[in-house]
């Protein structure tokens, strides 16, 4: 991982996310953070690049990371954002998002939700209440369906190479409910081997609503970071808004990591 764009608009959801994203890379003096921002206004040009570069000066007093940063002027934020992770080679785009009230209302339109449907690189998305903690545990969540073709390995094991996690492998597929099959059997055997050099574990869960499940799974293991497969468009929703019937939520503590199938 060579270079991490991080979109700021300078609110406070998006501070949040850059100084997650400085905290995440300290230690890491091979990678790049960007602070990327678009403008429309060709006179917001030199307050804009002012107020990245006092941000940057800011984040490297008080993280030992190394930080750039990239405006540019454009009509549309996604494209805007899309244009600059392809001509930056960008390895991750780290974004922050809203609360549940706001993610309630507004879901669909999101800049960070639309983004991570692009398929451009994988998208860390940083919930505005998340607090910082290092990377040691990380669940992956899969449905072990057609695994080989379905799971993006290379650019997860490229992530998990840099911060050598322990690796939580736990079903989704609600279809495995009753009992285990002998096809998944054979997935979890594949995914095994897909993901040898982290020993990771795998899971069942035997409860109908994944949703309570991943959530009390998370806690008891400790999960810093859930990694989901962007086929998995209900999960990722259920992740983010969190449930209005649970204690326990994600979206307010847990970054997810969106890899693209």
């Amino acid at each position: 991982m060579d270079t991490v764009l991080v979109p700021v608009d300078f609110s406070t959801t998006s501070l949040h996310a850059a100084n997650f994203a400085a905290k995440l890379l300290v230690g890491h003096y091979g990678v790049t953070m960007i602070l990327y921002n678009s403008y429309q206004k060709a006179t917001d040009k030199a307050e804009i690049e002012e107020k990245l570069l006092q941000l940057k000066l800011e984040l490297m007093n008080e993280h030992i990371v190394k930080i750039d940063i990239l405006t540019q002027q454009a009509d549309d934020f996604v494209d805007g954002l899309t244009k600059a992770a392809r001509h930056r080679n960008a390895d991750l785009v780290i974004m922050g998002i809203t609360g549940r009230s706001a993610l309630a209302q507004v879901f669909y339109d999101s800049n960070t939700l639309k983004f991570a449907q692009k398929k451009v690189c994988p998208v860390l998305i940083i919930p505005e209440n998340a607090p910082f903690t290092s990377v040691k545990n990380v669940m992956l969540t899969s449905d072990f369906k057609n695994t080989l073709s379905s799971t993006p390995s290379v650019p997860i094991k490229d992530f998990l190479s840099v911060f050598k996690p322990k690796l939580h492998i736990v079903n989704v597929d609600k279809d495995h409910y009753i009992s285990l099959t002998g096809n998944y059997e054979n997935e979890k055997q594949e995914m095994k081997k897909m993901f040898s050099e982290f020993y990771p574990e795998f899971y069942f869960m035997r409860l109908f609503d994944i949703d309570e499940a991943l959530n009390l799974f998370a806690e008891e293991w400790n999960i810093d970071l859930v990694i989901v497969i962007q086929k998995n468009h209900s999960l990722i929703e259920k992740l983010l808004k969190g449930s209005h019937t649970k204690t326990i939520t994600y979206h307010s503590k847990l970054p997810i990591l969106v890899m693209h199938e």
